[in-house]
């Protein structure tokens, strides 16, 4: 019989030492803007949209308010978010970009294409990686 716990046997081991590798290749480019990974997809997030809820930004992420919320203290400290609560709901609290937070954009708009360099893979099949990795993510 096959024994199924050999690593070479496993996904979890390539998907991790993936994503250890591509946060890696992240850092000295973020270290630019002085944000670390998680900070840059809450930025990108808020680039695109300009305002969530904590709770939005969490399930969007994917990430529980626990590790969120000392992480958007931080942004804040840095000037680059606004944290407020709605008018609407107390308990609510909102997280908007600063006038820095949104001139980062520009600074961190080469980003993507460094990543790509780095890489070395064809938009292709990164493409294709990245939609396996949406589909086992959404089930």
């Amino acid at each position: 019989m096959e024994d199924l716990l050999k690593l070479e046997k496993q996904i979890c081991f390539p998907a991790y030492a993936f994503s250890r590798e591509l946060t890696n290749l992240y850092r000295p480019l973020l270290e630019k803007l002085d944000v670390t990974y998680p900070q840059y997809l809450v930025m990108m997030v808020l680039w695109d949209e300009f305002e969530k809820t904590v709770n939005q930004l969490g399930e969007k992420l994917r990430l529980d308010s626990g590790t969120l919320t000392p992480l958007l203290k931080r942004l804040e400290q840095k000037g680059l978010v606004n944290r407020t609560r709605s008018k609407k709901d107390e308990r609510v609290v909102l997280i908007s970009l600063t006038e820095t937070g949104t001139e980062l954009k520009e600074k961190a708009k080469d980003i993507p294409t460094e990543m790509l360099k780095f890489l070395d893979i064809s938009i292709e099949d990164l493409t294709q990686l990245k939609n396996l990795l949406n589909k086992i993510l959404n089930k």
